[in-house]
């Protein structure tokens, strides 16, 4: 029908496709039982069908998701149509003698004639999860016009371009420094990240390589070409590199649930001997939680080899600590949310210097990510960090710059951040920003 549906454009009729997701509902189903979840479930589709007409219908595509088509419809009335469902779901479920509270996400985009069934559907998707994450109930709605249908060509293209095992044309590397917040100028470490070169000369940034690939099932190719380049030109710089103690890459999810990947990751690392010595390899926290026998013995198998870990993104995750006793890291790289707002909000200093206390009792080293300016260096500083990375130390360097720095001190441009990291941070003065007056965010917590 929704085929029909579609073809039914060239003859000008408007259409919208709607995608609604059930919040929270999965604990109905795990506190109550599916035979309660099955009767809201019907109860929710009875009161959305009421509020259909004639060419508007609701089908289920998942455990909780649904997606509604609008024939006839122009994108304006869709909107209102969306916000009264989502209206309409608000009073309680009624089973027996309970009642249940469940609220629903909707992504909701206009249909052009040219647009694949697919395609639609994956756009309204993300829309919906747009929604839930942070639009307050509120329907999400993308337009024909909308930005995110030309970012999804976009997609497309590159996905075309994973049809084989072999990398696309056109990658490369780039590097950010990381500098030591207890000796800046004794040390030469930096983050590896992935780029694309076009035809046109245009760059395209690594999360939409990394999502390209990842749709296609293609990422454990790009994960493998950024090891073997990342080990190979260590390898190759290794004596110019000699205040290098590591060079960290990062590893997707897909790979590291990847069998084959796995084994052929551990194939290279075996090639490159004391190389490998010098790799820190990044995980980010929900991966690591996904599957943590699988994540352990991966990571017992890296660090056989010499290589470090480091778990990325930490803090982002709504789980306890507890299962970091469980997998032996050498550094947490804390969530760059956090960083940016350390002076902003009160209560994000409060968290990075729990996890920088937890890092240094777990005997972890502490990197804050997205460091942009010298008040946050002070800051993170203060509290006892022990790696920046960020715009107020440097943008990501072409490589052949790391061979010619003597520290990740180097390439900061700042004068503000170079006087600090001079005076206060080199001559091994933190101490005395503890003793300093002022707001809030230079309260001494220890």
């Amino acid at each position: 029908m929704f085929e029909e549906s579609i073809g039914e454009l060239a003859e000008g009729n408007a259409m919208a496709l709607a995608y609604l997701d059930l919040d929270r509902f999965k604990l109905i189903n795990d506190l109550f039982g599916h035979v309660a979840g099955d009767e809201v479930l019907k109860q929710v589709c009875d009161r959305i069908r009421g509020m259909l007409t004639e060419g508007q219908s609701i089908g289920r595509v998942g455990g909780d998701e649904f997606v509604i088509v609008l024939k006839g419809t122009p994108i304006q009335s869709a909107a209102w149509i969306c916000r009264g469902i989502v209206d309409r779901m608000e009073p309680p479920y009624l089973i027996g003698e309970r009642a249940f509270q469940v609220k629903g996400s909707i992504g909701l985009v206009e249909i052009d004639k040219s647009m694949r069934v697919k395609d639609a559907i994956s756009v309204a998707d993300r829309a919906c999860r747009e929604a839930k994450n942070g639009n307050h109930g509120n329907p999400v709605v993308y337009d024909r016009h909308s930005p995110v249908f030309r970012e999804r060509e976009e997609e497309l293209h590159l996905i075309e371009r994973f049809g084989t095992n072999a990398a696309p044309e056109g990658l490369f590397q780039v590097m950010q420094p990381i500098m030591s917040l207890r000796a800046p100028y004794d040390s030469l470490n930096f983050e590896v990240l992935l780029r694309m070169r076009e035809a046109d000369g245009s760059i395209t940034p690594a999360w939409k390589i990394i999502s390209a690939a990842e749709s296609n099932g293609r990422i454990a190719v790009i994960d493998k070409w950024v090891l073997i380049n990342t080990l190979e030109w260590v390898s190759t710089h290794y004596e110019h590199l000699k205040n290098t103690r590591f060079v960290c890459l990062n590893l997707s999810g897909g790979s590291l649930n990847d069998e084959k990947f796995i084994k052929d990751a551990f194939s290279i690392l075996a090639q490159y001997g004391r190389t490998v010595e010098r790799l820190c390899i990044e995980i980010t926290e929900s991966v690591a939680l996904h599957d943590l026998d699988n994540t352990r013995r991966f990571i017992d198998g890296v660090r056989s080899y010499g290589a470090k870990i480091a778990l990325d993104d930490f803090g982002a995750g709504y789980t306890s600590f507890s299962y970091l006793k469980e997998l032996p890291a050498d550094a947490l790289k804390i969530d760059g949310e956090f960083v940016r707002g350390v002076n902003a909000h009160p209560a994000n200093l409060a968290i990075v210097e729990a996890i920088v206390e937890l890092a240094r009792n777990l005997g972890m080293k502490s990197i804050a990510e997205w460091a942009e300016d010298c008040a946050t260096i002070e800051s993170l500083a203060r509290i006892g960090v022990d790696y920046v990375q960020g715009f107020a130390i440097a943008t990501p360097q072409e490589p052949g710059k790391m061979l010619l720095a003597e520290s990740s001190a180097s390439f900061i441009e700042d004068a503000g951040v170079a006087t600090f990291v001079r005076n206060t941070l080199a001559q091994g003065r933190v101490k005395d920003l503890l003793d300093q007056p002022g707001d809030i965010t230079r309260i001494n917590l220890h």
